[in-house]
C-alpha cells in the first residue's frame, strides 16, 4: 500500500514521504481499515518535529483519528465487522494518512451515517475535546459566556458548534478575515479578528463588564495571560494545549485575587481511567450530529498525494477550517 511515512524528525514538508509500505496486519484487539478520510491535526504536526508527548519509533506513518472500512480483525475482537463504518483514533506507526490503517477496538466508534466520511473522521479529537472539556471539567451551563481562542482551529471550531448547543453565548478569537468567516458560519455569536481587535476589551463590552465565564485555551502564551484580563468571577480557564508554542504559566496569586479556576483537560486520559465516559461522549455527539447540531466544518478535501502540503500548511497557520485527506 501507499502511505506517507517520517523517517526523520523536522517540519511535515521536509520529512513526509509517499512510500510504499507493507499491508499492517491486525494484532490482538486490532482492526484493520481502509481510510476512507483522515484530518490533519496539531498533533499531527508535533510528531513530525518530534516535540509531541508521544514519540512514535521512526519510520511512522501520521494521521492520528480517521473514518474507515473495516478489512480485517484481530484476535479477539467483538462488535465489529468486515465492511463497517468506523472512526476513531489511529494505532502509530500505521496512521490515517495511508491507504490502510490499524485502529484499537476499544477506542473504535460507529461511523454515524449523518456525517460523510470527511466530517466523520474530525468528530473524534476535536469534538470529544471539546465536549470533555466544556461539560465534564468546566461546568459549561446556559446562558454563560465561552470565549473560544483559535476558533477556526479544529478544537476551537467543535467548541463553538458545542458551546452553542448548551446554550452558552461564544466569542470566537481567530486571526484574519477568512477565519472570521468560518466562525460565522460554525455558529459564533461574536467574532473577534485578534489582527485588529483586542479581544479583552471586545469581552468585556458584551458582557457588561463581568467577562467571560468560560475560556477554551489551545494557544497558551500571551493569548492565556490575555485571557486572565477578562475571565468572570468564578470563571474557568481551560487549558487545552499550547500551539502558540509558550506554555500556559499561572499566576496563583491572580486566581485567587480573581476568584477564577484554572481547569487542565488531558482528553486521552479518559480512555485509560474513564473509558465509559469516552463511549458516552461518542453516543451523545453521534445523536447531536443526528440532530444537525454539531456538523464539522471541512473547508479541503485533499488527495493522498496532497497530504504533505497540508499538514505543513496547518502547521504554518494558513488553513481555515478542517483540512482532510478524503480517498478516492
Amino acid at each position: 500500500m501507499k502511505a506517507w511515512q517520517v523517517a526523520e524528525l523536522g517540519e511535515p514538508r521536509d520529512v513526509l514521504t509517499l512510500v510504499d509500505v507493507t499491508d499492517p496486519e491486525p494484532g490482538p484487539g486490532q482492526l484493520v481499515v481502509k481510510v476512507l478520510a483522515s484530518p490533519a491535526n496539531f498533533p499531527d504536526v508535533l510528531m513530525c518535529r518530534g516535540i509531541y508527548q508521544v514519540k512514535p519509533e521512526l519510520p511512522f506513518t501520521p494521521g492520528v483519528e480517521l473514518c474507515g472500512e473495516v478489512v480485517a480483525l484481530g484476535e479477539g475482537v467483538t462488535g465489529f465487522s468486515v465492511g463497517d463504518r468506523v472512526l476513531g483514533g489511529a494505532v502509530l506507526p500505521c496512521g490515517g494518512f495511508g491507504e490502510l490503517a490499524l485502529m484499537e477496538s476499544a477506542k473504535t466508534f460507529p461511523a454515524p451515517a449523518s456525517l460523510d466520511d470527511a466530517e466523520a473522521a474530525s468528530l473524534y479529537i476535536g469534538y470529544q475535546t471539546g465536549w470533555f472539556g466544556l461539560h465534564r471539567r468546566a461546568g459549561l451551563r446556559s446562558g454563560e459566556t465561552l470565549l473560544v481562542h483559535a476558533a477556526a482551529g479544529g478544537v476551537g471550531s467543535a467548541a463553538i458548534q458545542l458551546g452553542k448547543a448548551a446554550g452558552a453565548k461564544v466569542i470566537g478569537v481567530v486571526g484574519g478575515p477568512d477565519k472570521a468567516e468560518v466562525a460565522r458560519t460554525l455558529g459564533a455569536d461574536v467574532v473577534v479578528d485578534r489582527h485588529k481587535e483586542d479581544f479583552v476589551e471586545v469581552v468585556k463590552a458584551e458582557t457588561g463588564g463581568r467577562g467571560a465565564d468560560v475560556v477554551y485555551d489551545p494557544v497558551g502564551g500571551d493569548t492565556y495571560k490575555r485571557s486572565t484580563k477578562c475571565i468572570a468571577f468564578e470563571g474557568r480557564i481551560l487549558i487545552v494545549g499550547f500551539a502558540a508554542g509558550e506554555i500556559q504559566a499561572a499566576k496563583l496569586n491572580h486566581a485567587l485575587v480573581k476568584n477564577y479556576s484554572i481547569v487542565g483537560l488531558h482528553w486521552g486520559l479518559y480512555n485509560t481511567y474513564d473509558p465509559e465516559a469516552v463511549s458516552e461522549c461518542h453516543r451523545d455527539l453521534s445523536a447531536m450530529a443526528d440532530r444537525g447540531e454539531v456538523k464539522p466544518l471541512i473547508s479541503e478535501r485533499l488527495p493522498l498525494a496532497d497530504v504533505a502540503d497540508g499538514v505543513q500548511r496547518l502547521a504554518d497557520g494558513t488553513t481555515v477550517g478542517r483540512v482532510v485527506y478524503q480517498a478516492g
